[in-house]
């Protein structure tokens, strides 16, 4: 059986499946990509046993077949390759596949399709339908903050909860938390589900950025997402997600608002000068300004900036040494630099506002204003505990 496909489209639809197939499998077909050539198509699958990613492609064939092909010596070949039209044929008593271009041939050992696993079904399924943009926005949004620890599952994966007025995101490692709300994701019944990291960070790689159709399907066990000629199923985490609303302060009465780009070029200078384990900085915050402090005790290494800011209902502290003046209110709180980094990245707005309550208790980061007409983006971040003996002012 015989082929001809564009070199450069099939290379494209390839590498969006590339990301699931797994370096060391515990079954080793699955480092094969799974061809099925029926009626002028091929159909393209790869998974890991929990992710299963599916392209269609249009080529010219000259009958139907089934064959597991190599996927890291096909991908390295159709790279190189300069865009042209290739021949590809399969032998179906012993299945090799020979690439013929302008300048080659190419000959690689592929293997019997009947061995490779099958993907879940999704069957007695719901199904919603939305734009691409939007589930890629929502995991940009969310996906920095799911935990890497594998000892509480129901956190390494993002929360989607759909409901009658709206769809939220949420994300935790237990340090930080974003809760992501669109407005425009409706459903007439209340669900929620738990979606594995990796098959969220696999659909965002492949997620086109626009309107294009996305259709949504899941059930108890699994989801399913279908655009354009790719689609994705993934087993879903069967966990209960934490209570994340409960972790979330409601009456933070101390505020301050800043220019995030300045607050974020900030933070990145003085994490050069905070200690590499901790990253550890200290902001104190004044009625108009906000002095972020670095230091790494272990290499004598300091750092300080000022930048202008609002800040409301800051506490008149005497300093040490100092109690005849005047008190000029003012509040201290610690955080993880790198944290902050992350979360002031992922917002798109000119200025963020942080509320506060005490130093040992979550702040809330938003945007100061609306950043779109049916969304929403609250994020929470844990501070990390001061010693009240340094730094000097």
């Amino acid at each position: 059986m015989k082929f001809v496909v564009s070199s450069s489209v099939l290379q494209k639809q390839l590498s969006v499946l590339n990301g699931v197939v797994p370096s060391n499998p515990i079954v080793p077909i699955l480092e094969n990509f799974l061809f099925v050539i029926e009626d002028n198509k091929l159909t393209a699958t790869a998974s890991d046993l929990q992710v299963f990613i599916t392209t269609v492609v249009n080529i010219e064939a000259t009958g139907n077949v089934r064959v597991a092909v190599p996927a890291k010596i096909l991908l390295d070949t159709l790279r190189s390759l300069p865009d042209q039209p290739i021949s590809i044929e399969i032998d179906e008593e012993n299945y090799t596949v020979c690439i013929t271009s302008y300048t080659g041939r190419y000959k690689l050992s592929g293997l019997s399709a009947e061995d490779y696993p099958q993907p879940p079904s999704v069957k007695g399924s719901y199904a919603l339908t939305t734009e691409c943009g939007i589930i890629s926005k929502a995991i940009s949004n969310t996906l920095f903050a799911v935990s890497t620890d594998e000892l509480r599952p129901s956190m390494t994966g993002v929360f989607f909860k759909l409901a009658s007025q709206e769809a939220v995101f949420v994300s935790t490692d237990g340090h930080k938390l974003v809760k992501y709300t669109h407005k425009g994701l409706q459903s007439k019944t209340e669900s929620g589900v738990i979606i594995p990291k990796k098959a969220l960070a696999l659909l965002k790689a492949a997620l086109p950025n626009d309107d294009t159709e996305l259709r949504i399907d899941f059930n108890s066990s699994n989801i399913f997402f279908k655009f354009g000629e790719v689609s994705l199923v993934c087993r879903l985490i069967d966990e209960k997600y934490p209570d994340y609303e409960s972790a979330i302060p409601h009456h933070n009465d101390k505020r301050v608002r800043i220019d995030r780009n300045e607050f974020l070029s900030s933070l990145k200078r003085l994490s050069i000068y905070a200690n590499k384990i901790t990253n550890q900085i200290r902001l104190k915050i004044e009625s108009d300004v906000l002095t972020i402090f670095a230091e790494d005790l272990d290499y004598a290494n300091e750092a300080q900036e000022s930048l202008n800011c609002e800040g409301e209902n800051m506490v008149s502290v005497p300093r040490a040494g100092l109690e005849d003046e005047e008190p000029k209110p003012y509040f201290e709180i610690g955080f993880n630099a790198k944290f902050l980094i992350d979360m002031l990245s992922i917002l798109n707005c000119p200025q963020v506002e942080m509320t506060f309550s005490t130093p040992n208790k979550a702040a809330v980061l938003v945007p100061a204003g609306e950043i779109g007409e049916e969304e929403q983006i609250l994020m929470l971040i844990m501070p990390v505990l001061l010693n009240a003996n340094r730094y000097a002012y």
